[in-house]
């Protein structure tokens, strides 16, 4: 097999890691890729969006599979174009990957099927948002509509940040274009869950179920990054309630965008807050998930490559898809500064002396510089520890985090505690 995998963080990582361990043999490139990844594949000099590029790349080297990491790409059509190009790909096409990259589009299709979300409004011009803002109780959620690297939703807890927030996203241009529209949606309280699962139109095979923590300080204080730790499984929430997620949300969704005519393949993750009248839907992505990725692979028994070719097959139901009893807890370490402006090319130490037996390391925002891994990214790496449970999981996680060091590292202190208490 040769395998062409499309991106730069440390999903990818897991998602090559994830490959390579089945089947050692298996020739993968990574486009544009890491530091880290370069130790598993061969990294090709192509940025994700270069679609052009990309096919002629894999078409040339013969690859008989592309699988496409990054939000962006996804919503700009990579997967038609390779699939125009002859070339089989694990990933939705454009018309399915709106499901994130539009939050207009997701939740007027979660209205229009009946599927448990936040009561919420959309606008395309300030002075009605602002006047309908103007009108909530507050806390209040505000939403870029488009995409914006996983920090274009501001949780409002005062009416001053509620006013800067909508100001910033609409008016000062804080994440682009993909502000030009707007949700500004009911505050959920509650705990959150992340449930990703492998989809093939109406077939829906859930995985294991994660937890995030989006803000960047402890006590999930602070501004909202890409994401500052997970863990998986989540044995604090009841199995009845994930499965009231499934049988409610994720499962309704797939066959909703059936009838929609967007037939949804690919990785469909489900971002959720379980509150008093049971799981709402806060957002979908359209593929795997970062940090979650780097927790739900380890715990993977059964070959990724097999579950990738029975979702392009069609038999994606009838495969057998196992899951390891043991616990996963990701810690990310980040520059400082992050998630605004960071320093980059600072050298990173103590990775040589942590075994895949201590943890796992998958790089995020790395590069190689005079033979050294230096800093590239505002998340730098995800360190997993693996274990019985998720205490001595954490245990191995912060142990290993602990070792490694570079200039400003910040990471938060609390992954996972929520599931120990």
């Amino acid at each position: 097999m040769r395998i062409l995998v499309i991106g730069r963080g440390g999903r990818e990582h897991a998602i090559v890691w994830a490959l390579k361990r089945a089947d050692g043999s298996r020739k993968i490139y990574c486009a544009p890729g890491n530091a880290g990844i370069a130790q598993l594949a061969e990294l090709v000099d192509i940025g994700e969006l270069e679609f052009d590029r990309l096919v002629k790349f894999a078409q040339e080297q013969e690859i008989d599979l592309v699988v496409v990491g990054p939000d962006d790409p996804l919503a700009a059509g990579i997967v038609d174009a390779l699939e125009a190009g002859g070339l089989r790909v694990y990933g939705p096409r454009q018309n399915a990957a709106e499901i994130e990259g539009s939050k207009i589009f997701m939740k007027n299709l979660l209205h229009k099927y009946g599927i448990p979300t936040a009561k919420y409004a959309t606008f395309t011009d300030y002075e009605s948002a602002k006047a309908y803002l103007d009108a909530q109780e507050i806390p209040i959620v505000i939403k870029a509509d488009g995409l914006a690297a996983g920090k274009g939703v501001t949780v409002c807890f005062s009416r001053e940040q509620a006013d800067e927030a909508l100001r910033d996203t609409m008016l000062n241009k804080s994440f682009g274009a993909a502000g030009d529209k707007v949700v500004i949606e009911e505050f959920l309280e509650g705990q959150e869950m992340s449930i990703l699962a492998f989809v093939d139109g109406a077939t829906v095979r859930p995985m294991s179920p994660a937890q995030d923590h989006k803000p960047v300080f402890d006590g999930d204080k602070g501004p909202n990054t890409g994401g500052m730790g997970t863990y998986s499984p989540l044995p604090h929430i009841p199995q009845s309630i994930i499965d009231v997620a499934i049988e409610t949300i994720v499962e309704p969704t797939a066959r909703a965008m059936v009838a929609e005519g967007r037939p949804f393949r690919g990785v469909l993750f489900a971002g959720l807050m379980i509150t008093k009248d049971g799981p709402k839907t806060i957002e979908f992505n359209a593929r795997f998930g970062d940090p979650e990725t780097q927790v739900v692979l380890p715990r993977l028994k059964t070959d990724l490559l097999e579950i990738f070719q029975a979702s392009l097959d069609g038999r994606l139901d009838r495969i057998e898809i196992e899951w390891s009893d043991e616990a996963a807890v990701c810690v990310v370490l980040a520059s400082e500064g992050y998630p605004g402006s960071y320093p980059k090319g600072l050298p990173i130490d103590g990775l040589d002396q942590i075994s895949e037996d201590d943890a796992l390391v998958f790089h995020a925002g790395t590069a190689s510089k005079d033979g050294r891994f230096v800093t590239n990214g505002g998340r730098v790496l995800g360190v997993v520890g693996r274990g019985r449970g998720i205490a001595e999981a954490r245990d191995r996680a912060y142990a290993a985090a602990d070792r490694i060091n570079f200039p400003g590292k910040q990471n938060r202190t609390d992954i996972a505690a929520k599931a120990l208490v």
